[in-house]
């Protein structure tokens, strides 16, 4: 009987902590929701101190006297047109810049309800730019200040600022052929932000001409209304067309388009364009359609030829990392390659030759933060030395050792200051939230913009993280995250739900905060939880992530059942009641598992999951499958459409109606297929025009995926 302990809770009980709470529903979608809301921040051209937007606040930091001040709320701006609100719907999958600073950092050009503003940071009275009923999408300053290049519809657009003249640039925009618009797949691909880029010394842009007439139109529509609206979407799916997309280069001030011939193919992907810092010509990074070959082009504006300065080929694919910085001579410029099998960092001559190699080793350059010419040194976050965390380094630009900045065990993600003076490190590990400060070059902290919340962490019974080592039959090392249960027992037997993401180039095993989860919750209802990064996922290497070249599925799959052996060693899973949940690929994983591996999972809750990959979209599926007509018996292997009579387990399909990335034609499929073969399970769909849950529905989703897990688990 533990008597002293309630005779300290009776007598002294400020000695006794209070009882955290267990993680519960409200928790994670609260905790979900303060995640989602990513800060946008931009330093100012001095580098001495930052403009942020959360929500719909604008504020200032300044690095010097440690304070923030608020500038403005974006509501107390020009109100949103009902115009200007169904376009931003239309270009939903483009991020754009909230705001930007001019180049003498005094003031900040700001996009609020389609129309643009300038605010000064130090006083004085706010100017509108823009009222109009059509709103202007993606304003990009130009680099002397004195103009904003923007888009209304599918035109490019010039605003003099001075005289708020507006001069429409291109004129041949039809309802499918958009200028200096993106198309769906690229930004979601390709990772590319915007369709439009100044020249250095502002009198040109550049900006891709998108024509979508080959893509086909999936017919989404909204059902809720009582007459839905029809709602279609232009999706290339795998052997589809793309978009053909041409460069042209337009003078600032209006004029006739230049449209630069690049070769090539009419499949080719035009994934990055930048200026030569003399403005006289443009580099762009051109894959060909199965992107197994990158081919870096330049090309002068001035109707000189163009020609191809660097090929970069692989028997795989070739990841695109987009990262091409010019030094200030104009001759040379940076960027990262994957040559070696290892991502890292080369200098180039300005015609494409190598003229030395800067990092080397078994680990990954993940980003170049910085170039600093003055110190002749580049800044780069990289894996080393444990792809489980990130963290800064540095090395000379003339070549030697590399130099490692942050050192607290975890995940530093870095936004340098221009001129590299100092950078912002968003900081956080298993046991800390996200903290921010700011650092000097050589790590000294300067100022704490955000300190970490330790809220949950005071108030919620969390339950440790720890990492798994998996060793396969054939030596791989896996890593694995296991989260045992509330009040866990070595003597008991436990349920598990084995949380699998399995895509190529992606990692979720990391040192980083997570917080009341849905891992977390389930943990709080008396789960076992493990999630292993099996081969593909990012951080290793290319080699690393080729295993799953052209059959994707059979190598996750593996990897999957050997990490569950590993668990169910330890002595504390009951093997008769296995779960599996997964969301987008990791849907898919969910129902490769249940087919291809019946008898270990007793049940599985399949969120948006991939069913045929001939249904997803050209770039990402071709990258990794091949073309359907070049690998058909690879499309037929890794679709669980064609094996749902194999189906054992309780299945719970989860799909929103109107997902603009995995379609919900995809679960209607494998429902149909299910029903054919005589298979029971249960079907959740939501009605958002979205890929993930949010709000309310994310809510409702994590009730009833806990209470099947419940009911089929225990």
């Amino acid at each position: 009987m533990r008597v002293l302990p309630v005779l300290l809770l009776v007598f002294f009980p400020g000695l006794c902590p209070a009882q955290k709470k267990p993680v519960t529903v409200d928790a994670v979608v609260a905790a979900r929701e303060a995640a989602e809301q990513i800060p946008e921040i931009v330093w100012a051209p001095a580098g001495d101190r930052f403009a942020v937007k959360q929500g719909d606040e604008l504020s200032l930091f300044d690095t010097s006297s440690k304070n923030t001040r608020r500038l403005l709320s974006l509501s107390d701006l020009e109100a949103p047109t009902a115009a200007a609100a169904a376009e931003r719907w239309k270009n939903r999958h483009v991020k754009e810049q909230t705001f930007q600073w001019f180049p003498d950092g005094r003031s900040l050009l700001v996009l609020a309800g389609g129309d643009l503003f300038i605010c000064p940071i130090d006083g004085g009275n706010r100017r509108q730019l823009t009222k109009t009923s059509e709103a202007e999408h993606e304003p990009r300053l130009s680099p002397d200040g004195r103009r904003v290049s923007l888009r209304k519809g599918n035109e490019l657009h010039v605003l003099d600022i001075a005289s708020r003249r507006v001069i429409r640039l291109t004129h041949d925009a039809t309802e499918t052929r958009w200028n200096a618009r993106l198309d769906w797949v690229y930004p979601e691909e390709l990772d590319l932000s915007t369709a439009h880029w100044w020249s250095p010394d502002s009198r040109f842009i550049a900006y891709l001409q998108f024509d979508v007439t080959r893509q086909p139109l999936y017919p989404h529509a909204d059902l809720l209304p009582l007459r839905p609206v029809f709602e279609p979407q232009r999706y290339p799916k795998a052997g589809d067309p793309n978009a053909d997309v041409r460069l042209g280069i337009v003078p600032a001030v209006g004029g006739h388009t230049r449209w630069i011939a690049l070769g090539g193919s009419r499949d080719d992907l035009l994934a990055r364009v930048y200026w030569t810092p003399d403005s006289k010509s443009v580099f762009v990074e051109r894959l060909n359609r199965i992107q197994n070959r990158l081919e870096l082009v330049r090309a002068d504006i001035a109707n000189g030829p163009s020609r191809v300065i660097l090929r970069e080929e692989d028997s795989h694919w070739v990841d695109l990392a987009g990262d091409l910085r010019f030094l200030r001579n104009g001759q040379e410029f940076l960027r990262t390659s994957e040559r070696d099998g290892f991502r890292h960092i080369y200098i180039h001559s300005e015609d494409g030759h190598d003229v030395r190699r800067l990092t080397q080793g078994d680990w990954e350059v993940t980003e170049i933060a910085g170039v600093d010419e003055s110190s002749g040194r580049v800044y780069f976050v990289s894996t080393s030395p444990t792809p489980l965390e990130r963290h800064l380094y540095s090395v000379p630009l003339s070549g030697g050792e590399t130099r490692r900045i942050t050192w607290t065990a975890g995940t530093h993600a870095i936004l340098m200051a221009p001129g590299c003076k100092n950078y912002l490190d968003t900081f956080s590990s298993f046991q800390s939230p996200p903290r921010r400060s700011v650092f000097r070059m050589d790590g000294v902290e300067q100022a704490v913009f955000l300190e970490a919340d330790r809220t949950p962490i005071e108030e919620y019974d969390l339950q440790p993280e720890q990492i798994v080592d998996v060793r396969t039959s054939d030596g791989a090392s896996l890593h694995a995250r296991l989260i045992r249960p509330v009040g866990f027992r070595p003597d008991r037997k436990y349920p598990v739900v084995v949380i699998v993401y399995g895509g190529p180039h992606a990692q979720d095993v990391v040192n980083e905060w997570m917080g009341p989860s849905t891992e977390q919750l389930l943990a709080s209802r008396g789960f076992v939880v493990w999630q292993l990064d099996n081969r593909g996922s990012a951080g290793r290497g290319h080699r690393w992530e080729t295993a799953l070249f052209r059959n994707l599925g059979a190598r996750e799959l593996e990897d999957q059942k050997e990490g569950i052996e590993r668990l169910v060693s330890m002595g504390f899973v009951d093997p008769t009641r296995l779960g599996i949940h997964g969301w987008s690929y990791g849907g898919y994983m969910t129902l490769y598992s249940l087919l291809y591996a019946p008898e270990l999972f007793r049940a599985g809750v399949a969120g948006a999951p991939v069913t045929d990959w001939r249904n997803y979209d050209t770039i990402y599926t071709e990258r990794y499958m091949g073309l359907p007509a070049d690998n058909p018996d690879g499309y037929r292997r890794s679709s669980p459409l064609h094996f749902a009579a194999q189906l054992k387990a309780k299945l719970l399909l989860v799909h929103n109606v109107e997902d603009d990335n995995v379609l919900y034609q995809n679960t209607l499929q494998m429902a149909d297929a299910l029903q054919k073969a005589g298979k029971p399970f249960e079907l959740m769909h939501y009605p958002l025009k979205t890929h993930g849950l949010s709000g309310l529905y994310r809510r409702h989703f994590l009730e009833t995926l806990t209470s099947f897990f419940e009911r089929t688990l225990k």
